[in-house]
Formats: C-alpha cells, structure tokens, sequence
C-alpha cells in the first residue's frame, strides 16, 4: 500500500472517530481531551487553587481542561515546540521541554515554587524504525520523571502517556520508585489499536 492511499485510510477512519466529532461538537481542541476527563473523573488529582504543567501542550486540548479545574486562583503553565492558539489565564511558553533553558523558564514561570501536578500527553516525532521510536518515547517519558521528581511539591501528581514496549516495564519501575502510587490506565479514547497508555502517578515520595 503506498503512502497516498495510508493516508486516505486515515483520514476516512480519523473523520469517523466518534471521539472526533464528540470533541468538535463540545467545542474542544482535541479528542485527546476525553483521555484527561476520564483520568480526572476517576482520580481527581487536579484541584482548585493548584499549580499544574502541560508538557507538550500543543494543540491546548489538556491544558483547556486543566486551566478549568484549578480555577481563577490556579495556575496553568503550558510547554510545546509549536505555537498554541492563545488560551485565557494559561501561561504559554515556546521550547523544547528537554532543553534546561525551557525547564528554567517554566520554573521562573511558577516563580521557582513546586508544581502541584504535571500532566502530559507528549510524544516524539516518528522516525518509521519502530524499536528506535519506542526508544526515543520512553527516553522523553524518563526526562518528564526526571522534571518531577525536581519540581513537584510533596505528594504531588504526574498523568504522561507512554507506549507500551521495550523499556516500559523498567520505566513503571521507576515510577513506582518515585511516587507512593502509580496505576496504568488506558483511556476509553486511546484506539484499541494502540500501545498508547498513561501512567497515573499521585504522591511524590519525600526525597532524602
């Protein structure tokens, strides 16, 4: 099958997705957006008056809902290489989250304070070598964790999506190494299909 007709497969499956045209009807920016509402419905790790941060905001879907939750006295710092069509009372910042520069902007961003929870739903570009994109996946899940276990507030909460495959079980490891409770949802909106799911990690153990 060459590369025109995949596309066209896609596209017809995509326009059908009943996730899809939910989102288009409920006005949000992404079908991503009931992978989050579902997370939050069951856990309800995002509140009132926190801080939280989006990694790899773009297209603005999580960080819509995120910036709801935590109200007018929260605070939603956003994060993604591409541009987002502004959002009202999110804090927008154009980078690339794994270069030291960007994580020094987030953190001036919160006034170099703890973030209550880190949500993200980011994944890297694709390369078409499966083993290699798994690689770089898991490496970009890796350096989220890394960020948390630097600026999350005690107890605090990290949601990352992460596919399943070489190197996941390690990484839930670590994750459980990190935090008190790390449970591994997926999402009625991630396709069938897919490897893709989340890890729901809540209660940043105390670093001694």
């Amino acid at each position: 099958m060459n590369k025109k007709s995949k596309s066209k497969i896609w596209f017809q499956k995509h326009i059908n997705d009943p996730f899809v045209k939910e989102a288009q009807q409920a006005g949000y920016r992404s079908r991503a957006s009931f992978k989050l509402i579902e997370i939050q419905n069951s856990y309800k790790l995002i509140k009132q008056r926190q801080t939280v941060c989006d990694l790899g905001a773009a297209p603005g879907g999580w960080s819509e809902l995120a910036k709801k939750w935590v109200g007018p006295k929260g605070k939603l710092i956003a994060c993604d290489l591409l541009e987002i069509n502004p959002l009202d009372g999110v804090i927008f910042i154009q980078g690339d989250f794994t270069s030291p520069e960007t994580q020094q902007q987030i953190c001036e961003a919160n006034d170099n304070q703890k973030l209550n929870a880190i949500i993200s739903d980011m994944a890297p570009d694709t390369m078409g070598h499966q083993a290699t994109d798994q690689l770089r996946s898991i490496g970009l899940v890796e350096q989220v964790l890394h960020f948390s276990k630097n600026n999350l507030a005690e107890d605090g909460a990290c949601i990352v999506k992460v596919f399943q495959g070489v190197g996941f079980d390690q990484l839930v490891k670590d994750f459980r190494l990190t935090f008190k409770k790390v449970i591994i949802k997926k999402p009625k909106a991630s396709k069938d299909a897919s490897k893709e799911v989340y890890l729901v990690a809540q209660n940043l153990k105390k670093i001694i």
